[in-house]
């Protein structure tokens, strides 16, 4: 199977996407609709203003949990797709800590960083890899990547808090409308490319969160698509323990491949 979102890498794909765009006709009588339902809620902003202001505001937080109950199509060499459902839990101390913890029916892994270490565990299988890391998440996220080829679920949560890797490269934006997600009221935007397609839910009111986002594949006939929705804990208090990595009795240490 080819699995054509598997590094969910959104802000460097939308990056590389060439210039063209999808049209969405219809997206304005469904934005006015939406827009006259809610008259009394606050003007949403144009599509650029809202990434930006959503972050700034991720930059202001010292530590934040979120689960995030994704689904991505796996597409087959007949070009059918096949849906997988995953929960992923990330649980993130700024600048120097997190746990992320990623699990479907095929598999469980946890990335642990504990500002010295950089750590990959199956628990299911009984294997570790851990190797010396820098002072800072931004710098861990860089090394997994480059020398690892480790790219982390939804890394672009890390990068969002600086303006510089915010998605650009897009040529097509709209603002759909008013939009609840699991009873957050959000605004929800539409980007364009001939690459990729994406969509973004953006918390309303002093807390622009995102909640949920739409990636589709235009590069393959099958379009797949990845989707998740995000559950945020903001600023929640962490004990060192939390990432701080024991392995389980039995549990073997295997090197960690470079690339």
């Amino acid at each position: 199977m080819r699995n054509i979102l598997s590094t969910l890498a959104l802000t460097s794909a939308i990056a590389a996407a060439p210039a063209a765009i999808l049209a969405l006709a219809p997206a304005s009588a469904a934005a006015q609709s939406s827009t006259s339902q809610t008259s009394a809620a606050p003007a949403a902003p144009d599509p650029a203003t809202a990434l930006h202001r959503m972050g700034a505001y991720l930059s202001t937080l010292d530590a934040f949990e979120v689960t995030s109950e994704s689904s991505i199509d796996l597409v087959t060499e007949d070009d059918r797709r096949i849906d997988l459902d995953g929960t992923t839990t990330y649980k993130v101390r700024r600048p120097d800590g997190f746990v992320i913890e990623t699990r479907t029916d095929k598999k469980l892994r946890r990335f642990i960083y504990d500002g010295k270490r950089f750590t990959v565990y199956a628990p299911a299988r009984g294997f570790y890899a851990s190797v010396e890391a820098p002072p800072t998440i931004a710098e861990v996220l860089d090394i997994a990547a480059d020398r690892y080829g480790i790219v982390l679920p939804l890394q672009d949560l890390f990068h969002w808090d600086d303006p510089a890797n915010l998605p650009t490269g897009y040529n097509h934006a709209d603002y759909i409308g008013v939009a609840t997600v699991d009873g957050v009221e959000t605004d929800q935007y539409a980007f364009g490319g001939d690459e990729i397609d994406w969509q973004i839910w953006i918390q309303r009111g002093d807390q622009p969160l995102p909640r949920k986002i739409v990636i589709v594949d235009r590069t393959d006939p099958a379009q797949p698509e990845f989707s998740a929705k995000l559950s945020w804990t903001v600023n929640p208090r962490f004990n060192a323990s939390t990432f701080a990595f024991s392995p389980a009795s039995g549990d073997a240490a295997i090197r960690m491949a470079e690339q």
